[in-house]
């Protein structure tokens, strides 16, 4: 099964892909771990990368779209696999939609309130890349020890910013699946496993 998952930053597409991974046996594919994995590595390509995300700005679709056909031609993805982060545009959904052809889009829905408030409270650790959030993590370590921190991209004033893109430039993907006949949609929940089973519910 190949599933696409869209939503805007923070509505927890990654947590809900990470469950569904084991659920249906297939690799979850995040553009943002790409590029965090380019930039840790130096790359040419993560270099540039990095300035435009500190901003709050969108990776070029060429970018992202050559990292993304390099990953799905991992052995790992025969049986399908879950793509979280790309498309991002109607332009990018058109361009991956004469690439391959998806099975469902994932379309998970919260609260903009809810969003934020998530983002500018969450952590990221050094050491291995957790996220936490300060409502339920108070504590500045992790726990495998490593410091925890505030990414560039989870700052008020970026996350405001990546909402408004989200909504001008994401959001219209939803009436493009919807029309493509593939669209459902998942309420997101208080409790990520909540969420979980409601997409579960939708993908028997």
């Amino acid at each position: 099964m190949k599933l696409v998952l869209i939503g805007a930053p923070g509505s927890g597409k990654g947590t809900l892909a990470g469950k569904l991974v084991k659920a249906l046996n297939i690799p979850a594919i995040s553009t943002g771990d790409l590029l965090r994995e380019s930039i840790k590595a130096g790359t040419e390509i993560g270099l540039e990368a990095k300035k435009l995300m500190d901003k709050g700005i969108l990776v070029s679709t060429e970018i992202i779209f050559e990292m993304l056909k390099e990953r799905l031609k991992k052995d790992d993805t025969k049986n399908g696999y879950i793509l979280d982060g790309f498309p991002r545009t109607i332009d990018q959904a058109q361009l991956l939609d004469d690439y391959v052809k998806l099975d469902l889009c994932l379309y998970l829905n919260v609260d903009k309130d809810k969003i934020v408030q998530r983002l500018t409270g969450r952590r990221t650790c050094k050491n291995c890349g957790a996220s936490y959030n300060t409502e339920l993590h108070s504590n500045d370590k992790c726990d495998c020890g490593g410091e925890l921190f505030i990414r560039e991209d989870d700052k008020p004033e970026v996350v405001a910013h990546r909402f408004d893109v989200y909504s001008n430039q994401t959001a219209p993907l939803i009436d493009f699946y919807k029309n493509k006949g593939i669209l459902k949609v998942v309420m997101g929940q208080e409790n990520p496993e909540d969420t979980f089973k409601k997409a579960m519910e939708l993908l028997k």
